[in-house]
């Protein structure tokens, strides 16, 4: 049987608007992975250790983007921005999110 391995940030449902996507794109942040990186072809290990050195980068700021120093902030803005902008392009509806939410 063979492994299961990710799909890549480009490849990813709702344009990349999964909390997959969101930890590549925080590790992009905090510099743990080139922007060039979108995980493809990764297995969940490699996904496990990315999120472990993605929460680590996160405890200084209690999680939140509001704490993070000015120049990791913009960085954030950026980079999610322009996930926003891709995702919508690519049929992503953050209403519908919060749709399948209400009925889970």
């Amino acid at each position: 049987m063979s492994q299961k391995t990710y799909v890549g940030l480009e490849n990813d449902i709702n344009g990349g608007m999964t909390p997959t996507g969101t930890l590549i794109r925080d590790a992009w942040v905090f510099g743990l992975l080139p922007e060039s990186q979108t995980c493809k072809g990764w297995n969940a290990g490699q996904i496990q250790a990315l999120y472990d050195k993605v929460s680590k980068a996160w405890e200084p700021y209690g999680h939140l983007v509001s704490l993070l120093p000015p120049e990791l902030r913009e960085k954030h803005q950026q980079i999610y921005d322009a996930a926003v902008e891709y995702a919508r392009k690519n049929g992503w509806d953050p209403e519908l999110d919060i749709l399948d939410e209400e009925n889970r």
